[in-house]
């Protein structure tokens, strides 16, 4: 492992590093928590890059810059060990120039970055003024001289993690991915950090009340409590009766970190206490069901594969909404009858039994009135006739009524038309898949063509695409259209994996690792 003290030094390494780069920033004191942020940084070829760096914008005055940690011999030991090929101990000179001090408000790339006011006005926000402006600083000149690919940080503080995603232009603009590693405890409850070294063995276990007290406020959250005052009050007692003295309890929205009256969904619980000469921050993530993902977009956007990928890489369910139509769209063919509202339709809606099931490796079987049709649904001839189908308002109300009851304890990733405006609109993340209909007509052609079908002209298919995107967005029940919080993502000329990586990050801005996990499945 390399040690570099200089700029020149750094510059000289990631000249020679030979491929990708990720990047671990740390204040050092170094522990099992970073560690296991380093390992996350190792693999796909990359080198790993390790900074220590106490960094003197994010202290406020009267705050513990000066006693700060500082073990450089054995902050390169834990990082060698965790398989890091370089620490970074760049001084005060090294981040911050003399054009610096002149002017405050000069960056790297020009201009300031800015940090949304309502990101700071709970939690830390009003206790530490000046601090997420100084961590904002110093994490843009960081990545401005690194250019990493990947930058590994910790959900230990979530605040900062959230302030950095939403407003770090490198991460706003994609130039690097933040991956996001789930906080690491100590057997005490604590979450590891370098200051709890600074504490005697009575105020340790002092500190470890509050984990506890989180913790109880969990187990209230199973028993059905969902007022946020009601959870938030339980734990400042718990926490002022055991002789801590208690910055915030707050129930916030993970995203926007705005308080929540209630639990709905995933709400994150906080605090922040003061034990000895530390101020420890903690956290636990609630949630009143398992997670929603719903993905909506028009034909051919690459929402099956998508979501078949990233329901895996989750631990979730792959809800596919669209299978349920043409799962209707066949059974109106195997009738023989007309496409249309009608006594007919009706009593055919009233006398279908329509199961939905999950095979060995979580694909969707899905069975019409006991006849397993998962692979009849994809023939030309229904796939034709779902628009229209589709389109009927008797349809979509009785299968609209299926879905929400499949998703009523979540877990699920769900793919349709309308799936983040009607059918889960209180689901954590909302997404608009969308690409150009030329792309989505030659991904078409691919998939007949894989199935052993034989695709008709492009043009043809273009034609049917555009057909039936006018269907879907000028229906009077439920139309196409991107949910109003939803996020919108273009899927042309990107891979299934990177579409796949997005959509990941998104969900883990809402939904972290300390909320859900394979492991909670």
């Amino acid at each position: 492992m390399v040690i570099l003290h200089s700029n020149s030094a750094l510059d000289q390494w990631l000249a020679a590093a030979g491929g990708p780069v990720h990047f671990v920033p740390t204040m050092g004191g170094l522990h099992r928590g970073h560690q296991r942020l380093i390992r996350a940084a190792c693999g796909s070829g990359a080198r790993v890059l390790v900074s220590v760096f106490v960094n003197p914008t994010q202290f406020a005055a009267g705050d513990d810059f000066t006693t700060y940690p500082r073990h450089p011999d054995g902050d390169a030991q834990q990082a060698g060990a965790a398989g890091a090929d370089a620490v970074w101990f760049p001084a005060v000179e090294h981040v911050y120039s003399e054009a610096d001090d002149a002017n405050p408000d000069r960056t790297c790339s020009g201009g300031r970055p800015r940090i949304e006011p309502a990101l700071i006005r709970t939690l830390c926000g009003p206790w530490r003024p000046g601090h997420f402006e100084g961590v904002l600083m110093v994490m843009e000149r960081l990545l401005e001289r690194v250019q990493p690919a990947v930058v590994v940080m910790g959900e230990k503080d979530w605040q900062q993690l959230t302030v950095l995603r939403q407003c770090l232009p490198a991460l706003r603009q994609k130039r690097c991915r933040l991956l996001a590693a789930p906080v690491v405890r100590e057997e005490d409850g604590l979450p590891c950090s370098s200051r709890n070294g600074r504490l005697s063995p009575a105020q340790r276990r002092q500190a470890a009340l509050a984990p506890q007290a989180l913790q109880e406020a969990e187990a209230a959250v199973l028993a059905g409590e969902r007022r946020a005052t009601v959870l938030e009050q339980r734990v400042r007692t718990r926490l002022a009766s055991s002789g801590l003295q208690v910055d915030y309890a707050q129930l916030v929205h993970p995203l926007t970190l705005q308080p929540c009256s209630r639990l709905e969904g995933v709400a994150m619980l906080a605090t922040a206490v003061h034990v000895g000469p530390a101020r420890l921050l903690d956290h636990r993530f609630l949630l009143s069901r398992k997670p929603i993902i719903a993905i909506d977009g028009p034909a051919g956007t690459g929402k099956s594969t998508v979501t078949r990928l990233l329901a895996a890489r989750l631990g979730l369910l792959h809800l596919d909404t669209g299978a349920m139509y043409r799962a209707v769209a066949w059974l109106v063919l195997e009738n023989r009858q007309p496409v249309g509202s009608g006594e007919a339709l009706q009593k055919l809606l009233e006398t279908m039994e329509l199961r939905l099931a999950w095979g060995d490796h979580g694909q969707q079987v899905i069975r019409i009135n006991g006849v397993n049709v998962s692979d009849a649904v994809r023939l030309p001839r229904v796939t034709a006739a779902v628009p229209r189908v589709a389109a009927l308002p008797e349809v979509r109300q009785v299968l609209t009524r299926q879905q929400r009851v499949l998703g009523r304890e979540g877990g699920l990733v769900s793919e349709g038309r309308d799936m983040g405006t009607a059918v889960f609109p209180h689901a954590e993340l909302k997404v608009y898949l969308t690409a150009t209909v030329a792309e989505r007509a030659r991904r078409r052609a691919a998939d007949m063509t894989q199935r052993g079908q034989t695709p008709p002209p492009l043009a043809t298919l273009e034609a049917q695409i555009a057909e039936r995107d006018h269907l879907d967005r000028t229906r009077t029940e439920a139309p196409l259209r991107p949910a109003e919080d939803g996020v919108v993502v273009a899927t042309d000329g990107i891979s299934v994996e990177q579409v796949v990586d997005e959509l990941e990050d998104l969900f883990r801005q809402r939904v972290p690792h300390g909320a859900w996990s394979m492991g909670r499945r």
